[in-house]
């Protein structure tokens, strides 16, 4: 059983009845880290995570009473730790940073005189342009770089599955990589141009086979194997460890 944190570390319980809020925290090594309390009507049970911002948020049924979410926030104050320390810590892009494309890790090597557009050459990231706007302007060539390649993936795959090419968004989403609507809008993150191409096909031909088969029945993972050339195995295997990691670059 985790240790309880310090009773200082806890504000009162945000719901007590009508008119009384306040917000709670809880305190995890040296921070005092804000909760956040969900009544949800599909709740059964707490339900626990720690959020991208570092917040707390605990989500409940209606019925669930508010202290009895704070004790249980109390009791996995160990874990939480955990899971703070362990969060991706964000990685400044400036002069000599490490960023990734296709897999590979290039240097940023700014020069003032440097064209502004990005040219990768030889594990080297070159660019010029004011340095206040270098991570903006990396970011932007890093999405276009995604919608470039990830729209080639899109029609390959599309076409192997003999189906139209679905209209391509780019997304930013913090838990999915993925996504294909019933409306055939196929949202793809854009993040994904930093991994391996074949991770990024994967996901890609993943989404494709939903077109087929919008769930994920036997009939949906043989017509995905059908479709993508590589070792889906790995490439998930490679999100799973490695997937965190892609958003340390830009928030």
């Amino acid at each position: 059983m985790a240790s309880e944190p310090r009773q200082g570390g806890l504000a009162r319980i945000p719901w007590l009845g009508r008119g009384w809020r306040e917000s709670p925290t809880v305190r995890l090594g040296d921070r005092d880290v804000p909760i956040t309390i969900l009544r949800l009507r599909q709740a059964r049970r707490m339900t626990l995570r720690l959020t991208p911002d570092g917040s707390v948020r605990i989500s409940i049924p209606t019925w669930a009473r508010s202290a009895d979410a704070l004790a249980f926030v109390r009791s996995r104050a160990d874990w939480l730790a955990g899971q703070l320390a362990a969060q991706i810590q964000p990685l400044p892009i400036g002069p000599g940073a490490t960023l990734r494309y296709r897999g590979e890790a290039l240097v940023v090597d700014w020069h003032p005189e440097a064209p502004r557009r990005p040219l990768c050459r030889d594990g080297v990231l070159h660019i010029g342009g004011p340095t206040e706007a270098l991570a903006a302007r990396l970011r932007r060539w890093l999405e276009t770089e995604a919608r470039r390649l990830l729209t080639e993936d899109l029609a390959h795959y599309a076409a192997a599955a003999e189906q139209p090419a679905p209209r391509l968004m780019l997304s930013n989403a913090q838990r999915r990589w993925g996504s294909c609507s019933s409306k055939e809008v196929i949202r793809i993150n854009w993040r994904l141009i930093m991994a391996p191409d074949a991770v990024r096909r994967s996901v890609v031909a993943h989404e494709v086979a939903h077109l087929l088969h919008f769930d994920h029945s036997p009939r949906f993972h043989a017509a995905l194997a059908g479709l993508f050339e590589g070792d889906i195995a790995a490439a998930n295997l490679w999100l799973k460890r490695e997937g965190r990691g892609l958003y340390a670059a830009f928030g």
